[in-house]
């Protein structure tokens, strides 16, 4: 009988390319790792509607998915809509993280996430994210009221540089950032992150901690990297930033270069 382990997976910059575009050598090793009985899931700061459709382009069920950066677990559920229900759902009061941000970059725009996936969103202009087709757009007092799963602030009038810089002197806890065209920062409920949702997942399965693969590429994946590292392989993506890979007990190629289908080719060598 197979040691099953759990794979999990990161989205944009591991399992897809920056421009979205999903590479067959990569689908064709996700669906061989499945194949041989592994529980190969998606840890992603992705929305649930956002999340699901991934999981039907690589062809994958898997038990326990991970979205809004460890806010939502869900779990499959054959009788509810597209399969999934929500199984785990942290929410917190956005009022302080929104009040606090803005004080500091009042030209973003910010949205808060509730826990049905809808975005909340207020501020900047249409360069500055787009959450419509997720929820609405609302005055900034209106964000003040939601019980987020989390709160997004965009602000493309940035360099990443200076906006790292802006939110250090903002002192806030549990922020990771996802840089991608523009600078991004995710906010999270306080002492929930991917590695925290991908250990109730493991405990849930009964898969030993030795037996736990994760990858990934941005900030918000570093908590999940050390978790995995920790007695199992966490993997950082080639093209990520020295302070995700720094945590990591490994590195593959590029999303670029397939970095997710070389590693799994060779597993579980």
């Amino acid at each position: 009988m197979i040691e099953r382990w759990l794979i999990a997976l990161d989205v944009d910059g591991t399992v897809l390319r920056e421009d979205g575009n999903l590479a067959r050598p990569v689908v064709t090793q996700v669906e061989r790792v499945r194949d041989l009985g592994h529980e190969v899931t998606l840890a992603t700061g992705r929305s649930v509607a956002m999340t699901l459709p991934i999981l039907d382009r690589l062809g994958i069920t898997p038990e326990y998915v991970v979205c809004a950066n460890g806010a939502i677990t869900l779990k499959r559920d054959t009788e509810a809509p597209f399969g999934y229900s929500r199984e785990h759902v942290e929410t917190f009061d956005p009022r302080e993280v929104l009040t606090t941000v803005r004080s500091h970059l009042a030209s973003a725009r910010f949205a808060v996430e509730d826990e049905d996936g809808l975005f909340f969103y207020s501020g900047g202009d249409s360069t500055a994210g787009d959450f419509a087709a997720d929820g609405r757009e609302v005055e900034f007092d209106e964000l003040l009221e939601v019980r987020a799963t989390r709160v997004v602030v965009v602000s493309p009038g940035h360099a990443i540089e200076d906006f790292l810089k802006i939110v250090e002197r903002m002192g806030l806890h549990r922020v990771s950032y996802n840089v991608g065209w523009t600078a991004w920062l995710d906010i999270a409920p306080d002492g929930v992150n991917k590695s925290v949702a991908l250990e109730r997942v493991r405990t849930w399965l009964d898969i030993p901690r030795e037996r736990v693969l994760a990858v990934g590429d941005g900030r918000n994946d570093i908590d999940m990297l050390e978790w995995a590292s920790e007695s199992g392989r966490g993997v950082a993506m080639g093209q990520a930033p020295s302070e995700v890979k720094d945590v990591a007990n490994e590195v593959t190629l590029t999303d670029i270069q397939d970095g997710v289908a070389t590693l799994l080719e060779a597993f579980p060598a």
